[in-house]
């Protein structure tokens, strides 16, 4: 994912912003949700498509849609919690997170691929 990059034109020139900075801030936001166990894989032919072999194990993909940043996630959430409150919080901590550092829009895709089982 390193050589793919995010790329805005500017007032005064192109902004490129690696993925890889992008998907730290995802991954740092996603952490911080209360009730997720941790991203997912893909479990099905549709996701694995969707994500593409690579980015289906990191549960993570990241595209730039109509002066937009797209993210896909693939979590893995708790038993006990709600998973439609639980996916609407990673949704509203990675467009926070994202919007805040780049600036620009996001939209947030949550893919619940599993549930954890506390021992």
């Amino acid at each position: 994912m390193a050589e793919n990059y995010i790329v805005k034109q500017a007032e005064k020139g192109t902004i490129h912003i690696s993925e890889d900075v992008i998907a730290v801030m995802v991954s740092a936001a996603v952490s911080e949700v209360e009730g997720v166990a941790g991203f997912g894989t893909a479990t099905t032919p549709e996701l694995v498509e969707l994500f593409g072999r690579k980015t289906a194990t990191k549960g993570l993909k990241i595209r730039f849609v109509d002066d937009k940043i797209t993210i896909d996630v693939m979590v893995n959430v708790r038993l006990g919690g709600s998973i439609t409150d639980i996916a609407l919080r990673v949704q509203d901590a990675v467009c926070r997170e994202v919007e805040s550092v780049t600036g620009m829009s996001a939209v947030v895709n949550v893919h619940v691929t599993g549930v954890a089982f506390d021992k």
